[in-house]
């Protein structure tokens, strides 16, 4: 944890935001932001973690990831809303989803896991990303849905793709156990639901 990594709430219940940005604060650097407009004005490369609703009045939190990305940001986007997931998450831009009511804990500890995700490269990222979009959908979803849904299907198969080349990619990493660590942590994580 580091006040130096900067995090950005957004969501249009402005109590909720503020509940959020007092929970991360003291431990990270902590900025609000109230609709989807306030919330691309204040993004900047600076800004790590992006804490965002998906159903907001104006630009919906859906378009404010499409922006972020479209304007190359390199932010860990998460999705902290009352909708449940379905299959429209795996074409979305966003590393992890946390559906509301959200503790303290949660939130503090999923900000930490996408923050140290920023250190690993590009492959690894998104392996992170496809395997929490992964197990979210296993998590909601039947498996015959799972089995007859080919956009899930595509996902899994870009998911063993991603993890040979992250294989590869973990074995020239210094910091190797590390790496493991921090992933066994969020597999467990996300297939505890299970």
């Amino acid at each position: 944890m580091s006040e130096d990594l900067e995090v950005l709430v957004v969501d249009d219940e402005a109590r909720l935001a503020d509940l959020f940005a007092a929970w991360l604060q003291g431990e990270w650097s902590v900025d609000t932001a109230y609709d989807g407009e306030e919330a691309l004005e204040k993004m900047a490369d600076s800004v790590e973690v992006v804490l965002l609703d998906r159903r907001m009045p104006g630009l919906s939190g859906d378009e404010v990831l499409a922006e972020i990305r479209d304007a190359g940001y390199d932010s860990r986007v998460v999705m902290v809303t009352a909708v449940d997931p379905d299959f429209d998450i795996i074409e979305m831009g966003f590393d992890d989803y946390l559906v509301k009511p959200v503790s303290k804990d949660e939130l503090v500890e999923i900000v930490d896991h996408v923050a140290d995700r920023s250190k690993y490269e590009s492959d690894i990222q998104e392996y992170y990303a496809l395997v929490s979009k992964t197990a979210l959908l296993e998590s909601e979803k039947a498996d015959r849905e799972l089995a007859d849904n080919e956009e899930y299907q595509d996902l899994r198969e870009r998911v063993a793709e991603l993890e040979e080349r992250v294989d590869e990619s973990v074995s020239g990493m210094t910091s190797h156990d590390d790496f493991v660590g921090a992933f066994q942590d969020l597999q467990s994580e996300n297939y505890s639901s299970h």
